[in-house]
């Protein structure tokens, strides 16, 4: 995409987070983290064609207009006590025998709880004593491999009352182009050769992307649908994810993290972080993508740039309800576009990009800072945990700069997830020294009574009182309530 944010390849608010699985990309290159270049790329221009408006019937001429509402919006319910335990800690792997082993959890609006294990996916409903498991179930259903549908799962991510959202990885395409059965050829798309068309390389839509999974009224595990629906339709709508402004391009094919909106005007909508961007779902439709990048000058004696786009292993919402992402080089937040549809458009009017920058006082542009949690606390400052780097504060001088400032007392560099949460803290996780708060008033302290040393993942829930904060470690879920 020409512009800070990639499409081309193709209220307060808080955040229940997911932290991707932080192992190896899936071609184990970091050639898998760059874009193509964009002076010979093979994406077509973003064809912004508006949709024709619905035509409104006006009413009689006889009839008067009607009076304006005076009585004031609903007010929101006010949030209960939920169906867990109301104990400041409760750890769960040892009171509803969850195990030790989970990469991922996720909590859905009916709270039932979501855990993810390789080729299995568990849930432990209220009122039950033990979580019931499944294995095989979507993407997983053969398997893992280069030659199945996935190469591994990846995160898990709470959705509507008994839905959950599961990724999954695939190997990156040397060429994101594939032709559809008409054989019609990039930009022009006016020259059908149905000789073009491979059936086995059209297969590769189907790999890695994302799984809806729902709980049935008997209690299975089921697999509810592969996500396919764009939000855009410009092609085949039973392909997985591919890019909304041309489904010819697969870009976005392995999810490394997910978050969900859990208030305000986009509450419930799932934003996952890809190898290539940021795609946006809204039950089972999604729009992909958008992404903060950087463009590489070619050594010569070539000419021209290459866009480097990176993974997206840190996802948050603002205050505000803004999107927070890291990748491997940029943080950047934009407001997202009131329709779904439009959420891929660079345009100010419709998302307006806040940022779009590296921090210069941590690395050059060039040098990766490997980003691994975005949040902005409570009051309404930025921060951004690297797996390498440690955490740091960062502010928005202009919508291509940033200026950030290390923040000192965490004991090791090596971070996995932040979350912020209503009292004004943030919740830091490390690999290998536990749980870290920094409160509101900007106090450091190791939290106590979580089980583990190795934090994987971050969960926070404000839709019951007290709120909860889930933690699952290298020893299992934790959960702490009151923040």
């Amino acid at each position: 995409m020409r512009g800070w944010w990639g499409a081309w390849a193709v209220g307060a608010m808080v955040v229940s987070g997911c932290g991707g699985m932080d192992g190896s990309p899936p071609t184990g290159s970091d050639d898998a983290a760059v874009s193509t270049d964009p002076s010979t790329d093979h994406q077509p221009p973003v064809q912004v064609t508006p949709a024709p408006e619905t035509p409104v019937e006006p009413p009689p001429t006889n009839t008067p207009p009607a009076p304006p509402r005076s009585e004031p919006p609903p007010t929101p319910p006010e949030a209960s006590v939920g169906p867990w335990p109301d104990e400041p800690v409760v750890h769960y792997s040892a009171r509803y025998g969850l195990g030790t082993g989970m990469q991922g959890v996720a909590v859905d609006d009916a709270y039932n709880i979501w855990m993810l294990d390789g080729d299995r996916i568990g849930v432990l409903r209220p009122g039950d004593s033990a979580p019931r498991w499944v294995s095989g179930v979507g993407q997983a259903s053969q398997g893992f491999g280069s030659d199945k549908l996935a190469l591994g799962s990846s995160v898990i991510c709470g959705g509507s009352a008994g839905r959950v959202y599961v990724g999954y990885l695939a190997a990156e395409l040397d060429n994101a182009f594939i032709y559809s059965p008409d054989g019609r050829d990039f930009p022009a798309y006016d020259n059908p050769d149905s000789t073009r068309f491979d059936a086995v390389r059209y297969q590769e839509y189907q790999k890695g992307d994302l799984d809806a999974v729902k709980l049935t009224a008997d209690g299975n595990i089921v697999l509810e649908e592969h996500l396919s629906r764009s939000a855009r339709s410009n092609g085949p709508q039973d392909v997985g994810i591919r890019n909304t402004n041309d489904h010819h391009f697969d870009e976005d094919r392995s999810v490394f993290s997910c978050t969900k909106v859990m208030r305000g005007e986009h509450k419930g909508q799932i934003y996952i972080g890809t190898n290539h961007g940021v795609t946006r779902i809204q039950g089972l439709v999604y729009n992909s993508h958008r992404h903060p990048v950087w463009f590489k000058p070619k050594p010569p004696p070539s000419t021209g740039t290459t866009q480097m786009a990176g993974y997206t292993y840190a996802l948050g919402i603002a205050q505000n309800g803004d999107v927070l992402i890291g990748n491997d080089w940029q943080l950047g937040v934009v407001t997202p576009s009131p329709k779904l549809a439009d959420w891929d458009r660079v345009d100010t009017a419709l998302n307006q990009d806040r940022l779009n920058s590296y921090l210069p006082e941590l690395n050059s542009q060039e040098d990766k800072d490997l980003w691994r949690g975005v949040q902005q606390t409570t009051d309404g400052k930025y921060y951004a945990a690297s797996r390498d780097f440690g955490l740091w504060n960062y502010e928005i001088l202009r919508p291509s700069t940033a200026r950030g400032t290390k923040v000192s007392g965490v004991p090791t560099d090596k971070l996995t997830s932040l979350a912020a949460t209503d009292d004004g803290s943030l919740f830091i996780g490390t690999t290998g020294f536990g749980l870290w708060r920094l409160d509101a008033r900007k106090q450091l302290t190791h939290v106590e009574g979580v089980e583990g040393v190795a934090i994987k993942q971050l969960v926070y829930d404000p839709t019951v009182k007290p709120a909860m904060l889930y933690v699952l470690t290298d020893r299992g879920l934790t959960v702490l309530r009151g923040h």
